[in-house]
């Protein structure tokens, strides 16, 4: 069995695909042997898309209001007990600029679907951003926009947008939703953001509850249709004072898998070594950066409300996954192998 698994990990290599049949068997008979197999074919092909380049982008968590109930998130509308702030744009440019200072060229702003962000604010901060570091991408990820919403923002500057599907799955979807939102809008607005022109990420939490290896299967044909530039995946971790608090957290193997088998079948995707793998484990991020991920993403929110913005309980937020140590973060990336980058980092053709 160990040979054929060998075999099918070649086969996805090369051709960048394989039948639900093949996938199917490849995770049911995954073993810790087949498992290395398949990182070290896909770290593989990450270096032959990107060397040994690591790609570091600085977090800005710009609010934790959210008009949203999912029933996984820490900072969803009906968590009382989240001590809830947004920041000024004089806060985001004090954020840059210290980025800046650090050597980054690329800021992420994320935040929860916070009614105070209507376009005509986000389209000031982002021409703020890009008039002050014009050598700078700004990436979005501020939820379900309408369209109209994303062209302007786009038309403002904003080079990329994340917004994780969660699954492509119906059923699964209500599993981790309320009623009001619906799977078929977050899917048209990812179609939206593409149309546009958006260098476009999509993902999932690796083992949310309810979740089957048919969702995954879902999810990895979802994700090669868009054929997007970016894809976040991490593992679902409980978040306390929500209905899942008491949900099992997904597991690094099976988020460790899902990685690598996107990198294979998206060869250029841009890949992050999440937060949330740095809170499962210690060498979560290492072990992701092994699997084929090649990007980081430092925060560098206002150490007053980084631990408010708890998407789930016991976030890394200090230590590696802090911008302040990114001199740190160099040298841990020299010692694995990998060149530490703070340029834009873009989708490579």
């Amino acid at each position: 069995m160990a040979a054929e698994l060998f075999s099918l990990i070649d086969h996805l290599r090369a051709e960048k695909n394989l039948t639900d049949d093949a996938l199917t068997m490849l995770y049911e008979n995954r073993t810790p042997e087949t498992d290395a197999y398949l990182y070290a074919a896909a770290d593989a092909v990450r270096r032959e898309s990107y060397g040994n380049k690591v790609f570091l982008r600085g977090l800005i968590e710009i609010s934790n209001i959210c008009k949203n109930d999912c029933y996984y998130c820490g900072i969803r509308r009906s968590n009382r007990q989240v001590a809830r702030y947004r920041l000024t744009l004089e806060d985001l440019m004090a954020c840059a600029a210290h980025g800046y200072e650090l050597g980054f060229r690329t800021f992420v702003l994320q935040g929860g679907e916070d009614a105070y962000f209507i376009d005509e604010v986000v389209v000031h901060w982002v021409r703020a951003l890009k008039c002050a570091f014009p050598d700078c991408a700004v990436t979005l990820s501020l939820g379900e926009r309408s369209r109209q919403s994303y062209e302007a923002l786009f038309a403002a500057g904003a080079d990329r947008y994340l917004l994780r599907h969660e699954t492509a799955t119906e059923a699964h979807y209500r599993r981790l939703h309320p009623a009001a939102m619906r799977l078929s809008h977050r899917l048209d607005c990812l179609a939206a953001l593409k149309d546009i022109g958006y260098q476009t990420g999509c993902g999932i939490m690796v083992g949310s509850p309810g979740q089957t290896w048919p969702n995954l299967l879902a999810d990895l044909r979802y994700m090669q249709g868009l054929n997007p530039q970016m894809v976040g995946l991490g593992p679902f971790l409980p978040a306390q004072h929500t209905p899942f608090a008491h949900q099992k957290a997904g597991t690094l193997a099976d988020t460790l898998w899902m990685l690598a088998v996107v990198r294979l079948m998206l060869p250029q995707v841009l890949l992050p070594a999440t937060t949330a793998l740095a809170t499962l484990s210690p060498e979560g991020r290492e072990a992701g950066l092994r699997a084929g991920a090649n990007v980081l993403m430092p925060n560098l929110s206002p150490l007053s409300v980084r631990k408010k913005y708890a998407l789930y309980d016991n976030k890394a937020t200090l230590d590696g996954e802090a911008a302040e140590n990114v001199a740190s973060l160099f040298d841990w990336l020299k010692t694995l192998g990998y060149e530490a980058v703070v340029d834009r980092g873009d989708y490579r053709i």
